[in-house]
């Protein structure tokens, strides 16, 4: 690459970069500049790399601001996640990070009991999703109930759960944790079919299967919710003990089955 570097250019370099709402090219094209020269690189080398620089910092950005706008209640990542605790279901989650499930508007359904991994595990893939491009909320299954109440109390349930469609990922944590009335079981079910084959879900649950009609109070509710769920799902079970007794002399939790004859 012949030449070298003039003020002129460089006057209309930035230029250019700030009408096109881009001044980290400025930044890169003089940064790259010398080394292009040196390595003899073609001009069009030298505006690949420079563009390039430019993609990847939008990428950065717009992945962050996606993660802040999601509403996890931490930063959690694939990479802090305990997988000695949890081996078997690593295969699973390796074939999730490519984001395909998303474009495929598959689902992804995390159970096991307390302290296993299953909020962390939900963030971390919503992190990836995030740098994927995608928006992402998250929310606990009591807190989306609430909000989409509020939604049809004001009237506007259709065209929130429209705004919601455009968000390539919900993620509910959380179901089970508490019983829900016949109401808030149904808004919540409507929420699930808005988003059948349409965009993702990710949900978290200590409870199986079986025992989701009684969170819901009604098994013909709960059986129609699971089966549009699980049409298109990836279905995780974590299992062990909860990582926060560790060190405390508690072996494990009551178990699910206990609470199920107790009830």
């Amino acid at each position: 690459m012949a030449g070298g570097k003039t003020p002129e250019a460089v006057k209309q370099i930035t230029y250019l970069a700030g009408a096109l709402k881009a001044p980290r090219i400025t930044e890169a094209a003089a940064r790259l500049a010398d080394q292009a020269r040196d390595a003899g690189w073609s001009f069009e080398d030298y505006l690949a790399a420079v563009l390039e620089r430019e993609v990847s910092a939008r990428n950065a950005s717009g992945a962050e601001l996606r993660i802040r706008a999601a509403g996890f209640p931490g930063r959690k990542t694939i990479e802090d996640f305990d997988w000695d605790a949890q081996p078997a279901i690593r295969q699973q989650v390796a074939a999730l990070t490519s984001g395909g499930f998303l474009t495929e508007a598959r689902n992804v359904v995390l159970l096991g009991p307390p302290g296993t991994g299953k909020t962390h595990m939900a963030i971390a893939l919503g992190i990836i999703a995030a740098r994927h491009g995608h928006r992402v909320l998250f929310a606990t299954a009591t807190e989306w109930v609430t909000r989409l109440t509020d939604a049809h109390k004001q009237g506007r349930l259709p065209q929130e759960l429209a705004r919601l469609r455009r968000y390539g990922l919900i993620i509910v944590d959380e179901v089970g944790y508490l019983p829900f009335e016949q109401d808030a079981a149904n808004l919540f079910f409507q929420l699930v079919s808005s988003r059948y084959e349409h965009a993702s879900l990710i949900l978290t649950s200590n409870l199986p299967f079986s025992g989701w009609g009684g969170v819901f109070g009604d098994q013909a509710v709960a059986a129609a919710m699971i089966d549009r769920i699980v049409h298109h799902a990836d279905v995780l079970t974590l299992k062990g003990a909860s990582y926060r007794l560790r060190g405390r002399g508690i072996d494990s939790l009551p178990s699910i089955k206990t609470q199920d004859r107790a009830d």
